[in-house]
């Protein structure tokens, strides 16, 4: 009864809120030279990075599932601090995954992070196919059957064929479900996304405004993404404010067919 009253007002109101954030785990980046002489934040601690942390979270405690990519599990350069479980804790989000992608020991845990309000009925983990290993992608699903939601959390490689395994491999798992997102920093294009077909069968994608967001002090291209399977679409996309990181964060709001809807609920109870 108490998990019900938790998730009521997100219920009744047939939304959600959707963020996604490549957060390059709390380094505050606003100039290309900060890469040069910010670099020694991604393997040493720095005294500010929990303070910039707890910011982030005040902002998502706005939404009701977050994705992030470049966010660490809990080792030196951290301070030890889980950064997913940090985050969701500030952020009042009860139910969070971390999904660790490169180990590289005491010195750093690379890892994507799901963050939700509402409990997930399944949540799996992939291992993204690539010359370099080290990406990878969740799996949350919302609700049970054929009308269940479909949440994706990914963080794709940054050469094109890389990507396009990456894609081909999110196909096969996207192809037969119906209420799909897929979202995080997928380092490519609109334009780019389109042009896999293979991806584009899997899941149609609904023609959405590009919304730069890197770099996040000039953004100039649009490579985080929020992607809708055609049974969803969203009331409201937009970019939100600088948050320290060289990404912006994509949110959406995401109205639920009434099948997924009564799907999510009926998992609940």
């Amino acid at each position: 009864m108490k998990e019900l009253e938790a998730h009521a007002p997100l219920l009744s109101s047939g939304h959600l809120r959707l963020l996604t954030f490549n957060l390059q785990v709390g380094i505050q980046t606003s100039a290309y030279h900060h890469y040069v002489t910010r670099s020694w934040q991604h393997l040493l601690p720095h005294p500010q990075r929990l303070q910039r942390l707890a910011l982030m979270a005040e902002v998502m405690g706005r939404f009701d599932v977050v994705g992030l990519q470049e966010v660490d599990g809990g080792s030196f350069r951290s301070s030890r601090v889980n950064q997913v479980e940090y985050l969701a804790a500030k952020a009042g989000l009860p139910h969070h995954f971390q999904q660790l992608n490169r180990n590289l020991g005491r010195i750093a845990q690379h890892s994507n992070g799901l963050l939700s309000r509402l409990v997930p009925s399944q949540v799996e983990e992939h291992r993204l196919p690539g010359a370099m290993p080290g990406r990878g992608a969740i799996h949350a699903r919302f609700g049970e059957g054929p009308d269940a939601l479909h949440i994706f959390v990914a963080h794709l490689a940054l050469s094109h064929r890389g990507r396009v395994r990456q894609l081909n491999y999110l196909s096969e798992i996207i192809q037969p479900l119906r209420h799909v997102v897929v979202m995080g920093d997928l380092n490519c294009t609109p334009d780019q996304l389109h042009a896999h077909e293979r991806f584009n069968n899997a899941l149609p994608l609904h023609p959405v405004k590009p919304l730069l967001s890197y770099p996040s002090w000039q953004p100039r291209r649009a490579l985080d993404h929020i992607l809708l399977s055609q049974s969803l679409e969203v009331v409201d996309v937009q970019v939100l404010d600088h948050l320290f990181s060289d990404h912006l964060p994509i949110a959406v709001d995401l109205p639920l067919p009434d099948a997924c809807l009564a799907a999510i609920r009926a998992s609940v109870k």
